[in-house]
């Protein structure tokens, strides 16, 4: 194209520039309000925060569970675990050495 054609040039790249716009459906970029995102940011840190709280409690509760050491000690050995895990079933399952068994090996 020669340098007198430059109204057509601007033209020319006013069209393409359409249509590549229509071509690659570009949004333009929205800012999100600041209020907004510290809301967002709170709600999670308040999600987090019961979960950790519920996790606790969970734990105290299983904690507070009587088991017997030689139940903990036949599951370890016969199932072939560690007697972390086996104490863990065993607390999850009441002291219920027989449903503890049951859900370990299904």
């Amino acid at each position: 194209m020669e340098a007198g054609d430059g109204g057509v040039d601007s033209k020319d790249l006013r069209q393409q520039s359409k249509a590549f716009d229509k071509l690659t459906d570009r949004v333009e970029d929205r800012q999100l309000d600041s209020s907004r995102a510290q809301s967002a940011m709170a709600s999670i840190a308040a999600s987090a925060e019961a979960e950790k709280n519920a996790m606790i409690l969970r734990e105290k509760e299983l904690a507070a569970v009587k088991i017997n050491a030689a139940d903990v000690d036949i599951i370890a050995n016969e199932l072939e675990l560690d007697k972390k895990v086996a104490e863990r079933t065993l607390r999850e399952h009441k002291g219920d050495a027989v449903a503890a068994i049951r859900s370990l090996l299904h």
